[in-house]
């Protein structure tokens, strides 16, 4: 026998085809065949292989159906958008972000904004945190966008916890009316807003 592949059972494909039964008394399932005189080419694939007509003992159709083509893979679902961040999200990414309590930074939005993000104050405070305009340019951000709102609103909340040491009241009398005025007052200035919005943010917050 006279091989021209690497070896029969490289060349075999399971495709439709026959079977070649040797005198040997093996089998090689094939494309098909040509007689060629002396020589039978078999065919399989890409690959021939030639062999002497007296090793061949006879031929059989491959009964067998073709294997079935492969299932197109399910078509991929289509990608859903998340879910816009809610108010309260935003509050507790930045809380988290900046080592603040999720519930301080919850309650100064909802005293804030009623956690409104379209809110716009009668002195031009803007969005969830109430963010004066000069102020959010001086952090970079942009107070209509939400998400940057929440983030320079808490970021500015805990540089006034670490500018009064940790004194919560005075931070919160700060972001309500200003670094300026709890200097001159020298703790939480006398104003009835300011100290309605200290008293409710801790108290919501519980940290009165």
């Amino acid at each position: 026998m006279r091989v021209l592949c690497l070896g029969l059972a490289l060349c075999s494909l399971a495709s439709a085809g026959e079977y070649v039964t040797f005198a040997s008394g093996s089998r090689m399932r094939v494309d098909r065949h040509v007689n060629e005189g002396r020589q039978v080419r078999l065919f399989t694939g890409s690959a021939e292989v030639v062999v002497d007509a007296s090793n061949v003992r006879g031929y059989e159709a491959d009964e067998d159906p073709p294997p079935p083509a492969a299932a197109a893979a399910p078509a991929a679902a289509p990608q859903t958008k998340p879910a816009p961040a809610t108010p309260a999200d935003l509050a507790d990414a930045a809380a988290d972000k900046y080592g603040l309590p999720r519930a301080l930074v919850r309650s100064v939005m909802n005293a804030e904004s009623a956690m409104n993000p379209f809110a716009v104050s009668p002195k031009g405070a803007v969005g969830l945190m109430q963010l004066m305009p000069q102020t959010a340019k001086t952090m970079s951000a942009n107070p209509y966008d939400a998400a940057q709102n929440v983030d320079a609103g808490a970021r500015y909340l805990r540089d006034l916890l670490v500018q009064y040491n940790g004194g919560l009241w005075r931070a919160l009398a700060a972001y309500n009316a200003g670094p300026g005025a709890v200097a001159k007052y020298k703790g939480v200035p006398p104003y009835p807003e300011t100290v309605n919005y200290v008293l409710r943010v801790t108290h919501a917050a519980g940290e009165d």
